[in-house]
């Protein structure tokens, strides 16, 4: 029987994880710690950005490194933890911390590797990590009614609809967040937590 969320958090019937979003508070706090690094000396950034060149020479450490520094300096740097303290802890609650982990890196190296290959040789930021959270988020919520037994509220269920077209937009104008957004859904989709996964 499909029930109606109408509590102050949409997903709280879907909440697998631990309340406290540790883990997103760690990975903040490290990549805050290398956002104010690359600040205070910005010669640091050249050393450890995606860059084609330099990983064409050996450097591939640069494909981990790129996910914790900002090619969007400070501004980047306040939106990316803006969007990672949100995603973040939404994804801890309803996913867990193991499954957040798969998304989170996977999902996050995925994009650098593409990026590298294909869509944009040359930047850092750890946008292409929360992409895979969002994915993940969006299959979860479009699974819920048939795995769950819980219905969303409708305009969660739009946005998530919304996920998938506009990640294949955003592969096709050549930007580098839609295909770790894709393998996010799939991952997710195969990471999805079983009822007796509650805590």
């Amino acid at each position: 029987m499909t029930t109606d969320t109408t509590t102050r958090n949409p997903l709280e019937a879907l909440a697998f994880g631990p309340r406290r979003p540790l883990l997103t508070a760690g990975v903040l706090l490290v990549t805050l710690a290398c956002g104010i690094a690359q600040l205070v000396h910005r010669p640091l950034y050249d050393a450890v950005v995606r860059d084609a060149a330099h990983i064409d020479n050996g450097q591939w450490y640069r494909l981990v490194t790129g996910m914790f520094f900002q090619d969007g300096w400070a501004s980047g740097l306040v939106s990316n933890l803006i969007l990672l303290a949100i995603f973040g802890t939404i994804a801890e609650r309803v996913f867990g911390r193991p499954r957040w982990l798969v998304l989170y890196f996977v999902c996050g190296w995925f994009g650098q590797l593409m990026s590298y290959l294909w869509l944009n040789p040359v930047g850092a930021g750890n946008s292409m990590c929360v992409a895979g959270l969002i994915g993940g988020l969006a299959i979860l919520i479009l699974m819920a009614p048939r795995r769950y037994g819980v219905t969303p509220p409708l305009q969660l269920r739009v946005a998530a609809f919304a996920v998938p077209a506009l990640a294949v937009l955003d592969t096709a104008v050549h930007d580098n967040h839609g295909l770790p957004c894709l393998l996010g859904m799939l991952l997710g989709y195969f990471l999805l937590p079983k009822n007796t996964d509650r805590t």
